[in-house]
Formats: C-alpha cells, sequence, structure tokens
C-alpha cells in the first residue's frame, strides 16, 4: 500500500523516470537514423519511430505547459519567471521536431544530406538534456510537494511514459 508520504513524493520522481524514458526513446532514434544511414535500415522504421518520438515528447512538454505549470505557478509564485524560461525552451524543442520530422519525411524523396538528421538530432538531444536537468534541478520538489488526488487516479500527458500511437 502506497501511503500518504510517498503519494506526495511521487510526481516529481514520476517526471524523472519519464525524462529518462524519453532520453531512451530519443537514443532508440538516434539508433534507427544510424542504422538507416549506414547499414540502409529500412525508412519506414524510421518514419515511424521518428513520428512516435516526437509525438511522445510534444505529449509531455504540452501537457506540461497546460497542466503542470500553472498549477506550480499557482501554488509556488516565486517559480513563475523559471517556468516563463521553460515554456520558452519547449518552443525551441518544438521547432526542433519540426525540422526533424521535415527531414526524415523529405528522405529518399531528394538530394538533401542525409546527415542533416544527426546534425538535427544532435542539437535536439543537447537541448533536451539541458532543459530536463534544469527543469529537474528547480521542480522536482515542488511537484513532489504537490497533493492532486486526480492525478493519482490518470496521470497527466506530462507524466506518461506509454508511446502514444502514430498518426
Amino acid at each position: 500500500m502506497v501511503t500518504s508520504d510517498e503519494r506526495l513524493r511521487g510526481f516529481g520522481t514520476q517526471l524523472i523516470e519519464v525524462h529518462l524514458w524519453l532520453r531512451e526513446e530519443l537514443a532508440s532514434l538516434r539508433g534507427n537514423v544510424e542504422g538507416y544511414l549506414t547499414e540502409g535500415a529500412p525508412l519506414r522504421e524510421l518514419r515511424t519511430n521518428c513520428l512516435t518520438f516526437c509525438s511522445a515528447l510534444h505529449r509531455h512538454h504540452h501537457g506540461e505547459d497546460a497542466t503542470a505549470f500553472d498549477v506550480l505557478a499557482a501554488q509556488y509564485p516565486e517559480l513563475t519567471a523559471f517556468i516563463e524560461e521553460l515554456r520558452k525552451d519547449h518552443d525551441l524543442v518544438e521547432e526542433s521536431l519540426r525540422r526533424l520530422e521535415a527531414l526524415v519525411a523529405e528522405l529518399g524523396n531528394t538530394d538533401r544530406d542525409p546527415i542533416e538528421i544527426q546534425r538535427e538530432i544532435d542539437g535536439l538531444a543537447a537541448l533536451m538534456e539541458t532543459h530536463f536537468v534544469y527543469e529537474e534541478k528547480r521542480i522536482v520538489s515542488a511537484l513532489n510537494a504537490l497533493d492532486i488526488p486526480a492525478w493519482h487516479d490518470t496521470p497527466p500527458a506530462f507524466l506518461r511514459s506509454d508511446t502514444p500511437p502514430p498518426g
């Protein structure tokens, strides 16, 4: 049985777990890109993996923007400026995801250099890592202090680490 104290610590811990899962998904996508570029792995698998990863990261950040950040700002007004910086990071990540999806969609159809995909993934990985570490250092303890019973029953999008269906 989960105690009240364990529940109170759960949301921040779940956030870290989701970040770890997203890092693993990005590593998988990187592997698929490498396999496509060096071994001729199927383009369809790469496109599916890209779409799945991009959808999961978008869902996570959209969930933070639409749910978690407003709750945190209401309970911890001192985090408001920090939360706005995180939202700006989300915009940068979204731009990178759009570029990545476009590059993957164009593979096989143009003379575009496929190495651009690796560069975009490298940039996205650096941005994500900086963002995740920065976010975890500042809001995990605030999330752990929240008690929102509805989040226990149905985790919001930013706390989910399942793979959404493509499309």
